[in-house]
Formats: structure tokens, sequence, C-alpha cells
């Protein structure tokens, strides 16, 4: 993208033109202008909304000078056709691979976990994960941030070590006041930790990716420097759950919304329908911290850039139409009425944002 500003006039302009086309548009395959006016509205700064307008009349190539703007020469389904254009480019090129890729966050084993504890470096993926999950696991009290379920494989080796009578929680508490309710829980990456990966034949990131942080720079200015490289595995981008929780979190159907003025209490809740929606949702949670802080807690604005996603895919009907998609690449069916998004798939493997193998979604 281009580092000239839009100009003044951009974001009238841009209202007038969204304005104008939202009623008109066509909700199939999703709502095109409705994504498009929401990426704006969701975007964290002014910095932000000027690097999304930047990109926006870059890519439609639609005139910002009134004088420029003929009717003569561009017709109205013209400009429509290009707002749909646009939605298109932000799905297959963020948030499509966005939700291929963030089924679920690589788990070591717990093995791998107590192997590393000692250590003071991480110079592979696998280390990396483990130090995370490790981490995680401690700053979030063994618990699953949003369920406080306790983690099965902690109670385990407390219970051996301390027994049944004397284990107890992070806080002291006995263990057995649990009731058996345990679940082995995961680290689960705000923003995919496919985002930053690369093959083993490059040290840098393909133009698909670069293309994605990009993007993503328009929901906040300058967030991807917290996430650069390998920080991306570092806590701040990182909670744990359960593996449902994970799932859902990670298919951008559970949000974390501020409460208050402090960065860590959280309303939580889902997009999913109230027949399907986990029962503990609603909820209000303070994230955990550890005393010394040598931890990172998660970033409030990693979060708030998932949760801006979360709500334009609802709204939009986006995230409905990707799910399809998906649903399709797991089938691996090709169908022979042409309908199977063969382009999807291609570009998908070809840019490492999946590896061929069957996920939820």
């Amino acid at each position: 993208m281009s580092d000239s500003s839009p100009g003044p006039e951009a974001p009238r302009i841009f209202r007038e033109i969204v304005d104008t086309y939202e009623p008109l548009q066509n909700q199939d395959p999703y709502k095109q202008v409705t994504f498009v006016r929401l990426t704006y509205q969701y975007a964290r700064s002014d910095a932000s909304k000027a690097n999304f307008l930047r990109f926006f009349f870059e890519h439609t190539q639609i005139p910002i000078e009134p004088s420029e703007r003929d009717s003569t020469s561009t017709s109205s389904s013209d400009y429509g056709l290009r707002l749909a254009a646009f939605a298109d480019t932000l799905v297959e090129n963020f948030l499509l691979p966005l939700k291929a890729s963030t089924r679920k966050t690589p788990q070591p084993s717990p093995a791998v976990v107590s192997d590393l504890q000692s250590r003071q470096s991480f110079p592979g993926t696998t280390q990396r994960l483990a130090s995370l999950r490790r981490d995680c696991l401690i700053r979030d009290h063994h618990r699953c941030v949003i369920s406080r379920i306790f983690d099965f494989n902690e109670a385990v080796q407390r219970a051996k070590r301390d027994g049944d009578d004397n284990a107890q929680d992070d806080e002291g508490n006995p263990l057995r006041w649990e009731s058996g309710i345990y679940t082995s829980l995961e680290v689960a990456h705000i923003i995919p930790h496919s985002l930053m990966a690369v093959s083993s034949e490059t040290t840098e990131l393909n133009e698909s990716k670069r293309l994605a942080l990009a993007i993503l720079n328009m929901f906040d200015d300058g967030v991807v420097n917290l996430i650069e490289g390998t920080d991306i595995d570092r806590s701040l981008d990182a909670i744990t759950l359960t593996h449902l929780l994970h799932q859902l979190f990670g298919g951008f159907k559970v949000f974390f919304e501020p409460v208050g003025n402090d960065p860590h209490p959280y309303r939580i809740d889902s997009t999913l329908p109230d027949i399907v929606r986990p029962r503990i949702l609603p909820v209000e949670r303070t994230l955990f911290l550890t005393e010394s802080r040598t931890i990172d807690p998660p970033s409030p604005r990693l979060l708030a850039v998932h949760c801006a996603i979360t709500h334009i895919l609802h709204l939009s009907a986006a995230g409905s139409h990707i799910d399809k998609i998906l649903r399709d690449l797991d089938e691996g069916d090709v169908l022979v009425d042409g309908s199977t998004p063969l382009g999807y798939f291609a570009a998908l493997r070809i840019h490492g944002w999946w590896d061929g193998r069957i996920r939820g979604y």
C-alpha cells in the first residue's frame, strides 16, 4: 500500500458511496457493502481509518475529486461492482485465510512442555509453542479463562504429589472442591500463529501473508508490531481455553469486549444462535495476571481486533459465506456443477494457510 494520504475529502466521499449502495446490495453470497462499511467503522484510530481509505480508493479506483466523479463516465452499477470486488479482496486475502488457519493452535504435548521447563531459550517453533503453553497455564492459573475449568493434567500431577486431600489450585483452594470437573486445556492464539509462519525453504513471508498483515493494520495501525516474527508466539497473543471454546474463539464465534476503563475485565459472548451457544455465555471475567508480571497478559489491542473481526463476519454474513467454503474444503469433493471453489483451495495451500488436513469449522 502507498504511504500517501487519502485526502481530507476521502471519509465523506466514502460514506456517501456506501450510503448510496448499501440499500441496493445483493446479499448473496454475503452483504458486501455492509462488510466494507463495518470494516471502516471498526478501525480503531484515525491512522487505521486512513490506512483503510488509502487501500479502498487505490483498489476501487473511485476518484476522490468531485470533478472526476462524472456520472456519465461511471455508472452506478459500476460503483456497486467495485465495492463488491473490494469486499471480496479483503475476504479472500485476509479473513478466509485467517479462518482457514485458526481452527487450532498447534499443541505441544505435556511431555515436551515438562522437558522444556528449565530451558532459557526456545529456538524452534515446537519449543516456542511449548514455552507459550507453559507460560499461559501459569499466568491463567491453570484454568480456562472463560469457563474457569482447571487443567486435568495439572490436577493429576498435584494429586500424585500432594495426595487427594492436600492437592490445591493456584489460589490454595482444595482441588476436591472442583467435584472432579477437569479437562485438558489448550493454548489459543488471538491472532493466528500461521500469519507469521514461513515455509521451510525461506525465512521471508510470502506476498499473500504480507498483504494480510497490511490489511490487519487497517484494523489497528501498528498492531502488526506486536506479533512480528516469533513475537506471534508470545503470551500477549494467547489465552488458555478448553477445546470447544478454542474452536469457537479460533473460528471467530466467541469474542471479548472490555468492561470499564481497566484493561483486564471483559464481557465474553458468542455470535452463535442461542440454541448452540455455550451455556456459560455471556459472562464477565477479569483475566489473570502473574504477581511478578514476568508473563505478559493478553494484549487488549489484539483482543479488540479479534472482537472487531468477529462482529464484521457476523453482521455482514461473510462468516457464513467463509464457513461454507471451508465446509467444501473439508469435504474434499469436486462437484460436477462447478460450484466447488477450487481456486480458494489452491491459493490457501500454495500460500501456506492450509496444510490440506481436515479440521472443524
